[in-house]
């Protein structure tokens, strides 16, 4: 029994981050549809949540480590929202303007949101921990948080796919450590040898869903350039 125990000890303890992640993902382009929004459940989740569900179609460029750029349109007027690294840019039509949140790691958006696992989430910005293989399913089960460096203690609670390596399911707590969502990661496709979700749902803490985004026109290492996430 406690050569059982032993075995099981040090077999939880060697998974790691390094289980989880795609090592072969370097940038992609893909478009957002926002196919449910229900603002009233939205907003159970934060008053702010439910603003980008007000755009129905969005253009998404990423790439590693830490480049966003998503593109939409609104009433005719473009809206273009750049973050790179712990930079931002907002463009809505003519009228622009910076921010630095590289100190606000709640505030940067990176592949984790989208159920995408990489390298580069782990090794300065997120810590996970192994927590236990759900008997279930099969998924690892981790506590994700942000380094200590960062003086946030929002934590999520992710299910991952040990073969596909993508987000199955994410919980949110929030720094008071009240739990505030449930996204539900789907429908994952194969597009040049890299898993990807094409459909999150998100849930409020009463178990209502909120908002559904699928993921389409998906192109994987297309070899974006640097310029296109200039801040």
């Amino acid at each position: 029994m406690i050569a059982l125990i032993t075995t099981l000890t040090l077999a939880q303890g060697a998974i790691d981050w390094h289980d989880i992640v795609q090592n072969g993902f370097n940038d992609a382009k893909f478009v957002a549809r926002a196919v449910k929004g229900n603002q009233k459940e939205l907003k159970k989740i934060n008053d702010d949540f439910g603003q980008s569900y007000r755009f129905t179609k969005t253009t998404a460029y990423v790439k590693e480590p830490f480049m966003l750029r998503m593109e939409s349109e609104v009433e005719d007027t473009k809206l273009m929202y750049i973050l790179n690294g712990g930079k931002k840019l907002y463009k809505l039509g003519r009228v622009s303007y910076t921010d630095n949140v590289e100190k606000s790691p709640g505030k940067r958006q990176t592949l984790f949101d989208f159920g995408i696992l990489t390298p580069s989430l782990f090794k300065d910005f997120y810590v996970a921990k192994y927590i236990r293989t759900d008997s279930s399913t099969g998924d690892y089960v981790f506590d994700v948080t942000y380094n200590p460096k960062y003086d946030d203690t929002t934590r999520y609670r992710i299910w991952v796919d040990k073969d596909k390596k993508i987000v199955n399911k994410r919980v949110w707590f929030a720094q008071e450590g009240h739990q505030r969502a449930t996204f539900i990661y789907e429908n994952a496709k194969k597009v040049d040898g890299i898993w990807f979700p094409t459909r999150c749902t998100v849930k409020n803490v009463e178990d209502k869903v909120a908002g559904i985004t699928e993921y389409e026109q998906i192109s994987i290492n297309p070899g974006l350039p640097d310029s296109l996430f200039k801040v």
